[in-house]
């Protein structure tokens, strides 16, 4: 079991620590306990039920009449709640839950919904590239399990490496193209990597899938046996801007003049300076047409 502090759980729900304070006065919703130095604490039952009230509140319902429900009852509310695929923040928020009680089933649940209502490719843009944005935060700031992180993300790639299985059943290449998708050295989170290579499967072209922390001169190698016409990569862990901007610049020196894309979330926060054959992807439509110009 974890334990957290006030500021934990404001973090991870979004309800400011002040906020939690007058509910736990004022409707007994959660009752921190004490360590023997009597600083105060909560464990995961606290947590799971503050995000399902953050879940509740922000959908109109009253403070007062959420504090009179059991655990049972505001389970079945936000279960009714995730059933609107247009309301992507409660489905980001119940996978956050899922991922804190460890309970494929209700991950799966609520995936599997939005994907028959949206697509496979609107699921994962709208609901899991948020929520592993969510988790990647939570992680930097050291307010959940390592254990929850693996159990949550092996969920997702296992997903994501069935839909590309299926895709490969039928895959007949456009053209002779082809894209190489690798992550930089000590960078390990494959899924939105995953993610890509499968659309540009779908798009009709050959992928060379390198996978996680691959070092530069590994990199070259695989262009001097195959001559591919793009590559592929992303920066998800923390890291320094300058960390990110020496790696660009090593991968250009090593593989120059071939067309780069580059995403993930320390490239939108960090904003590095880019190689000129590096191109930013913001979503699977910039992807998609970007790789038409290869």
């Amino acid at each position: 079991m974890a334990f957290y502090s006030i500021k934990d759980l404001e973090k991870i729900s979004g309800i400011k620590a002040h906020t939690i304070r007058i509910w736990e006065r004022r409707y007994n919703l959660i009752e921190p306990q004490r360590t023997t130095t009597n600083i105060r604490y909560y464990d995961d039952e606290d947590l799971k039920r503050i995000l399902n009230v953050s879940i509740l509140n922000q959908n109109g319902y009253k403070i007062s009449k959420i504090a009179q429900m059991d655990a049972g009852q505001l389970r079945e509310r936000v279960i009714d709640l995730c059933l609107d695929t247009k309301n992507t923040d409660v489905q980001v928020e119940s996978l956050l839950v899922a991922m804190l009680e460890m309970d494929e089933a209700k991950f799966t649940n609520v995936l599997t919904n939005s994907i028959i209502k949206q697509g496979f490719e609107a699921t994962v843009e709208s609901i899991l590239f948020p929520f592993l944005d969510r988790i990647g935060i939570l992680w930097q700031a050291g307010t959940i399990n390592p254990a929850q992180e693996h159990f949550i993300s092996n969920l997702i790639r296992q997903k994501l490496i069935v839909a590309i299985d299926n895709e490969m059943q039928n895959f007949i290449p456009k053209s002779d193209k082809k894209v190489v998708f690798f992550l930089p050295e000590n960078e390990l989170h494959e899924i939105g990597l995953l993610f890509y290579s499968l659309l540009a499967r779908k798009e009709g072209f050959n992928v060379i899938y390198l996978g996680a922390s691959v070092p530069v001169r590994d990199l070259k190698v695989v262009f001097d046996v195959r001559k591919a016409d793009a590559m592929f990569t992303a920066f998800v862990s923390a890291r320094k801007k300058e960390e990110i901007e020496e790696v660009l610049k090593e991968i250009e020196a090593n593989v120059p003049a071939v067309p780069a894309f580059v995403t993930g979330l320390q490239i939108r926060e960090l904003k590095p300076v880019l190689p000129k054959q590096f191109q930013v992807i913001s979503d699977s439509q910039d992807f998609k047409s970007r790789l038409a110009g290869v």
